[in-house]
């Protein structure tokens, strides 16, 4: 028997880039590409790809038992909701009685976010922090974040991989980081880390930073972020066995830049369309940090963790195990700047 696959998250910015570079990934054989959708609109949208829509709420037990079993889903990729375990919960139960059913290997992946690993969630900052390293589940378990809707985050990404053994199910943990570039599919085109910056700018008319010293984050384009979704999708259908489980974090980047670069950028390519006034970085004071939250719609506590941090988590087990190769350098998101500022603002939705 061969596969059934599930993309959930196919009109967001990371899935809809990854369901329109589908049909030229030259993937081993499946048996049926399932997409889940909430409208109509969203079903016709996805037939383009070649994935059969199915509407449901990924949130109801007994919906999400339905559309698994009964389609003998074998390999979800799941890209909704990363700061929850309660869908995920329901996917791994479900798919649980597949792996029943077929006799067949099945397989979940979870979509977190570099946040889950940098300063804001309790994650060691002082070295690289490889996906790779043994002992990540370990370093996840003591994690304090600052937050608890963050250590809900961090405990989702825990709960999966233990839930998952626990059945029998081979799960992935994939690691999006500041994602940068115009999405390809069919609904949200723009990212979220990039807006957050030119958002808060927009409404104080300057770009400010909210970090002392020179911290860095991974960056990625949405190519490469696609990239390496399915090449784990690859190793997957070809029955190649890539690391799973505590052995199965997947961080897409090819390397970090620091914040102070990208505001720089940022704020030059702002400038130039006379959003901001002045296009020198400065450190915000509280008050700014408080118009800054007020446009990102979020507590003035939260704007650090929209728009800055540290985090040292590293890719190594993309391009060792499953042969990931980024098209772009890390500095080519500042490189970049300029025409993600554009495309930014050219699609405004607030």
């Amino acid at each position: 028997m061969s596969h059934d696959i599930l993309i959930t998250g196919g009109s967001g910015y990371l899935g809809g880039s990854m369901l329109a570079r589908w049909s030229e990934a030259g993937l081993p054989a499946y048996n049926k590409l399932f997409a889940l959708v909430r409208t109509p609109k969203q079903a016709e949208a996805v037939k383009q790809y070649g994935a059969e829509p199915l509407i449901f709420d990924a949130f109801n037990e007994s919906e999400v038992w339905a559309a698994v079993v009964d389609n003998s889903i074998t390999v979800v990729y799941h890209l909704i909701a990363p700061a929850s375990h309660v869908s995920q919960s329901y996917f791994l139960k479900a798919m649980a009685e597949v792996q029943k059913k077929t006799g067949l290997d099945v397989h979940f992946l979870h979509t977190s976010g570099a946040k889950i690993f940098s300063s804001h969630a309790g994650a060691p900052t002082d070295k690289p922090l490889f996906d790779s390293d043994p002992k990540l589940l370990e370093i996840q378990k003591a994690q304090t974040a600052t937050f608890p809707w963050m250590q809900e985050a961090v405990d989702a990404n825990n709960l999966v991989i233990e839930e998952a053994e626990k059945y029998g199910i081979r799960s992935y943990v994939f690691v999006p980081c500041i994602v940068y570039g115009e999405g390809e599919g069919f609904g949200n085109r723009i990212s979220i880390q990039t807006v957050a910056i030119v958002r808060a700018a927009e409404a104080v008319k300057r770009v400010y930073r909210v970090d002392t010293g020179r911290p860095t984050w991974p960056v990625c384009h949405v190519r490469d972020n696609t990239g390496l979704y399915l090449d784990l999708m690859r190793k997957i259908l070809a029955g190649e066995n890539p690391g799973y489980g505590k052995n199965g974090y997947y961080l897409a980047s090819p390397g970090s830049v620091a914040w102070d670069d990208l505001y720089d950028a940022m704020a030059a390519a702002l400038k130039k369309r006379t959003v901001v006034t002045d296009d020198t970085v400065a450190i915000a004071d509280d008050q700014t940090i408080e118009a800054m939250g007020k446009a990102l719609g979020c507590p003035g506590a939260l704007v650090p963790v929209m728009v800055g941090g540290k985090c040292t988590f590293t890719a190594d087990r993309g391009p060792k195990e499953l042969g990931w190769k980024p098209l772009y350098t890390p500095e080519h998101i500042l490189e970049y700047a300029d025409a993600e500022v554009d495309f930014i603002l050219r699609n405004k939705t607030w």
